[in-house]
């Protein structure tokens, strides 16, 4: 477990994890009866890894908000009283993850630096980056099958962008279940469900709905997965078919399940790569052009510069993000982004 600093919250319950010290910090805001620390500190440990990747100095932060959903509201508002400081001076900015909405950090956004671009933007760069991360892994899209493992907000953009590469996506799994159909799901209708029924979708495609786990033994070339991190233990990564792995949101693969994939000669692509879309609509400032191709060259670069390592994608994605680490701070932040 990666070690960070910890800013307890005095006006709620809850923490804020800041992986660097002494940096302007950027990450999520999560709400739930408990969010773990662990969790939290990876989170934060990705940021960074991603961040440096892409040549910013800014470290991962990751907040936690420790509310039932009844008083999450107060919660949350009086979590916003007490960071406005820091989002003022530039010490921390944040979005929304899990269990929080934009509306509860509207108190905040007249503060955040970041272009309107990224909070209009955010979910279309998300989906979009982790598709071309699996178009630059594999080797190409056309033909593949697509299984999708923590369908979420950025999912209908994730499909979108994988079928206009011409890949087929014929297994979606959210908590409450797996579909899947060989023929493949429609980017209008996968959208259409979504906005409907939310992760309880996979019950309205007219087929009957397996257990959330059956996605990763669904007969596809790619996996991509999302769900939690560490998703992918061991067990889980001995009975994954796809010979292709691609995270559509931090650190789901952990340590022993990185082994078990590499000795299985599976791909996985570090998931601060893959989740970066957003990046290039973001703070402190966009990148240059327009962000949708800021996004698709930045993420297919980097992936073709460390594609040959022979450690894989993903350690090798580390040692890039390190060199650019060590230019600006006198040590590393101790531990990777592995869970």
């Amino acid at each position: 477990m990666p070690i960070v600093i910890i800013q307890k919250l005095t006006s709620t319950d809850g923490f804020i994890a800041f992986d660097l010290d002494d940096a302007p910090a950027a990450g999520v805001t999560r709400s739930a009866p408990k969010i773990l620390v662990d969790g939290a500190s990876l989170l934060a440990r990705s940021l960074t890894y991603r961040f440096a990747t892409f040549e910013r100095q800014i470290g991962g932060a990751s907040a936690g908000v420790n509310a039932a959903p009844d008083d999450r509201p107060a919660a949350l508002a009086a979590y916003c009283a007490e960071i406005e400081a820091l989002v003022a001076d530039h010490r921390f900015v944040t979005d929304p993850g899990k269990g929080v909405t934009a509306a509860d950090l509207a108190p905040l956004r007249s503060l955040d630096t970041r272009s309107d671009d990224f909070w209009l933007h955010e979910d279309e760069l998300t989906g979009l980056g982790v598709a071309v991360a699996a178009d630059a892994a594999s080797g190409g899209l056309a033909g593949r099958r697509i299984a999708i493992e923590g369908f979420d907000r950025a999912g209908p953009a994730l499909v979108a962008a994988l079928v206009e590469r011409g890949a087929i996506v014929v297994a979606i799994s959210t908590a409450d279940g797996t579909v899947a159909d060989s023929v493949g799901f429609g980017p209008d209708a996968v959208a259409a469900a979504w906005i409907e029924h939310g992760p309880g979708l996979v019950a309205g495609f007219g087929a009957p709905a397996g257990p959330s786990w059956a996605v990763f033994g669904a007969d596809a070339d790619i996996l991509v997965v999302g769900s939690k991190p560490g998703v992918i233990d061991d067990q889980v990564a001995a009975g994954i078919a796809a010979t292709v792995v691609v995270p559509s949101a931090a650190v789901p693969v952990t340590a022993k399940g990185l082994a078990v994939l590499r000795r299985a000669g599976a791909v996985v692509v570090p998931d601060f790569v893959s989740t970066a879309g957003p990046l290039f609509a973001g703070w402190p400032a966009p990148a240059a052009g327009e962000p949708r191709q800021a996004a698709i060259d930045a993420i297919s670069g980097v992936l073709a510069e460390v594609a040959d390592h022979p450690d894989g994608l993903l350690l090798g994605a580390c040692l890039r993000a390190e060199v650019f680490l060590r230019s600006w701070r006198d040590t590393l932040p101790f531990g990777r982004p592995l869970a």
